[in-house]
């Protein structure tokens, strides 16, 4: 579900053996799907009527489709969820959410034992779609894994690294402003996509992120002197609220260094790019 950039990658690194389905809402994109191997399954996790088939076919699914854009619920997984329930329990269901859903934590360091706390509507939504994961696997007899995600980047994905925001000039905050960011390369993400797939612990929260720990504006100061390009002015935070636009804004009001222990000894997951450096420069 939600066969994107990251999806694609993820079929892409499974063994050829792997029989991989994708659900997709297009019909015009079917033949580009089997150019790459993937059987397409048209359908909607917004009509659940076209979901049907997806109980007497999906033995491992991975939900990386996002909430809709507006409400405080995610009517989308729970449409999943119902269609998945009508024959023989998946062996696992794997959900891509956000590291939103821990809010604001003031720089603290923060692991999958911390309590929600999610401030803005996109985040909340998240919230939603994993209580629905979680009875899921609470019901059936499915393993279910919620993997919660920072920043993905890559160069080879699209708006996949800062050059063109560092392009544009747009500033970043002044340090005693500033906020901690994390990020995942979009590779080790489908790597962890699949760890979890199979070697997921039943109904497991796991931080999918490197293990840089970089404020905003340092981790654009390193891609500006990896690119050759000039490093962004700093600004106030009050000078920002005029000057930014409010998804940029919301991102700089949460500051929270994501610990990713679980990730490398239950998933057993050893990162390709374990900085922000080594993942800019692949």
């Amino acid at each position: 579900m939600g066969c994107g950039d990251v999806g694609l990658r993820v079929a892409q690194a499974l063994p050829a053996a792997v029989r991989v389905l994708a659900l997709t809402t297009s019909a015009e994109r079917v033949p580009a799907l089997r150019a790459l191997g993937i059987t397409p399954l048209v359908g909607d996790l917004d009509q659940p009527r076209t979901l049907r088939r997806l109980a007497g076919l999906a033995t491992r699914v991975l939900h990386l489709a996002p909430p809709p854009s507006q409400g405080w619920t995610d009517p989308r997984t729970r449409h999943l969820a119902q269609a998945l329930r009508r024959r023989s329990a998946a062996a696992a269901l794997v959900y891509g959410s956000t590291s939103g859903v821990y809010g604001d934590c003031q720089g603290a360091w923060v692991d999958e034992a911390r309590a929600v706390a999610a401030r803005t509507p996109r985040a909340i939504r998240r919230v939603h779609a994993e209580g629905t994961v979680r009875f899921l696997g609470r019901a059936r007899a499915t393993r279910t894994s919620i993997l919660r995600i920072p920043g993905i980047y890559a160069p080879d994905r699209v708006g996949g690294t800062p050059r063109e925001r560092l392009q544009k000039g747009v500033p970043v905050l002044q340090a005693q402003d500033d906020v901690y960011t994390n990020h995942i390369h979009a590779d080790d993400l489908a790597r962890a996509c699949i760890a979890a797939l199979w070697r997921g612990k039943p109904q497991r929260v796991v931080n999918v992120n490197d293990d840089s720990a970089l404020k905003m504006g340092d981790y654009f100061d390193l891609a500006a002197d990896l690119y050759g390009l000039a490093r962004p002015a700093r600004v106030a935070r009050a000078t920002a609220q005029g000057e930014l636009p409010l998804l940029l804004l919301s991102f700089m009001s949460e500051s929270r260094r994501m610990d990713n222990t679980r990730l490398k000894r239950e998933l057993r997951l050893r990162l390709r790019y374990p900085t922000a450096e080594s993942g800019l420069l692949s």
